[in-house]
């Protein structure tokens, strides 16, 4: 049993590292250089990666209870492992929101000075609903294990729907269900009040486009996360790997957006490598409850391999995608 500090001192963490990232290191609005966003990015895997090597001792020598998950007990190779996989694993099916952040941003108008708030406050509503979802999750597979089957179903479906719907350009944001739900409760103002959630309007309350972009990558992110967490499962089902290497893999999600902002529409392979991801999980969640077992090296050397593939894709096709249209 992971004791319950364990969970507190990793949640304060996060919390300490974030109020660092926007009382500190973002206190001012602006928006972020290249070099800046590449900083950051390498700044957030530095840390994951350095987590790694906590999880690797904390495992190894029982630290903390940690490495004694009744279900799944471990030592610290095979827990690094499992991390480092399960963080690849996350940042790889997370890529699809970087298209759809970029999409929200685009059709909100949101500035880009403004877009790092959005996101950070989006990583705390993550924090609550993944916690959720990862307890409940865990808690239901190890009591009906045929669950392993309707997760690695509903990887193979949503694999099946991406390859489906292929290029197509995503519906028009307007038409979300949450856009019209804030719609019907409060006025949505057109001005941003200098990055604000709310602003008052005519003597009422209203809503900013900020709020209604937050919402909107909010509730994005829960679909998402009926992909991912499920995935994450394949690899691992001790709790506290799970929730660190999603979390971890979302924190560094953000810096990596602002990287990859302005080129983002180039990478039109990455689709199809995510669909090779997701595809592969959905087979090993399959395998799981008939004692067929891919081992974590081989897991983690098909995701690099899949998301290299789509990565070099994208660079080698995408001048003559461009001629073309």
């Amino acid at each position: 049993m992971i004791e319950p500090y364990v969970w507190a001192g990793f949640i304060a963490l996060v919390v300490l590292l974030m109020a660092l990232d926007l009382g500190v290191f973002n206190r001012k609005s602006h928006k972020p250089t290249a070099k800046e966003s590449l900083w950051s990015t390498f700044v957030w895997i530095s840390l994951a990666m350095l987590f790694n090597v906590f999880i690797y001792y904390a495992y190894e020598y029982k630290w903390l209870n940690l490495g004694l998950y009744p279900h799944e007990p471990m030592g610290g190779r095979e827990a690094a492992l499992k991390y480092l996989t399960g963080y690849l694993l996350e940042e790889s099916l997370s890529v699809d929101n970087l298209f759809v952040m970029a999409l929200v941003f685009a059709q909100f108008r949101v500035p880009q000075k403004y877009q790092h708030r959005i996101l950070f406050w989006g990583i705390l509503g993550v924090l609550v609903f993944r916690g959720l979802l990862i307890s409940v999750g865990i808690t239901l597979v190890h009591h009906f294990t045929w669950l392993f089957y309707a997760f690695g179903a509903l990887l193979l479906w949503s694999a099946y729907k991406m390859w489906r719907n292929g290029m197509e350009e995503e519906g028009d944001i307007n038409d979300h269900g949450i856009v019209k739900l804030i719609r019907r409760f409060y006025p949505v103002s057109r001005s941003y009040d200098g990055g604000n959630f709310f602003t008052v309007e005519n003597g009422r309350k209203a809503v900013t486009p900020m709020f209604v972009a937050l919402m909107v990558i909010e509730t994005t992110d829960i679909m998402f996360a009926f992909d991912s967490v499920p995935a994450v499962f394949s690899i691992t089902t001790d709790p506290f790997l799970v929730f660190s290497s999603n979390i971890f893999a979302i924190l560094g999600l953000r810096s990596l957006y602002f990287v990859l902002s302005n080129t983002i529409d180039q990478f039109v392979y990455l689709k199809y490598s995510l669909i090779g991801i997701l595809f592969f999980i959905g087979v090993k969640m399959i395998l799981l409850p008939l004692k067929v077992h891919i081992p974590e090296l081989i897991s983690l050397l098909v995701i690099g391999v899949l998301l290299i593939a789509g990565v070099v894709a994208s660079k080698l096709f995408a001048e003559k995608l461009r001629r073309v249209e």
